[in-house]
């Protein structure tokens, strides 16, 4: 029997075997054709996205099937970095929040924009202690600084928002790791900086 362990807006994950099935819902408010075009088209891009990073050495979760609103994918058994941040010692944390930096970085390099950077969208895995990216739904493929500067300016509220008691730690060691694995990085950090300025004087 499927277990269902959340339900988004757009989507409803269970798990079957072993497996999480993340299946995207009708939406009433839509024309149907415009539905379905919709969900299939989002759920082709999310395993695009997930199947890119993979094979850029991203931790993302293995999708095995893609079905027209549907995508199985691995289970990664762990902990929401949400729930683990703030209990974590220095240490650790400084050194996780250089793993997330790198991840962003190797994403980056790739040419995806994951859409949606929070702790809540990542797991740290049970198994290997690695972190893995997880929820690629509102990701796009781009070359973009302005986009890679909007998808770390994210992040950065993510951690303001939740872990704002070791912002300042997270966020130094986030950034030091994104401009050591990426050549770019500068002028993304640079238009970063004037996206930070533009939202604090609104």
């Amino acid at each position: 029997m499927d277990k269902i362990i959340q339900r988004g807006a757009e989507a409803i994950l269970y798990m079957r075997g072993g497996e999480l099935v993340k299946e995207r819902i009708p939406k009433g408010y839509r024309i149907p054709q415009i539905d379905v075009k919709i969900r299939k088209q989002r759920t082709r891009a999310e395993a695009k996205l997930m199947e890119r990073a993979r094979t850029s050495d991203v931790p993302v979760p293995h999708v095995r099937t893609e079905g027209d609103y549907s995508l199985v994918m691995d289970y990664i058994n762990g902990k929401k970095l949400k729930d683990a941040l703030n209990a974590m010692d220095a240490e650790t944390r400084g050194k996780t929040c250089e793993e997330v930096g790198a991840l962003i970085a190797g994403l980056h390099i790739a040419g995806i924009i994951h859409g949606d950077l929070t702790t809540s969208n990542m797991i740290l895995s049970g198994r290997d202690g690695r972190v893995y990216l997880i929820d690629f739904g509102l990701g796009k493929f781009s070359q973009s600084a302005e986009d890679r500067a909007v998808d770390l300016f994210l992040l950065y509220e993510a951690l303001k928002s939740t872990h704002f008691a070791v912002l300042d730690e997270c966020w130094e060691s986030v950034l030091a790791a994104y401009a050591d694995c990426f050549a770019g990085s500068k002028d993304v950090l640079a238009r970063m900086e004037t996206i930070k300025k533009r939202r604090r004087y609104k």
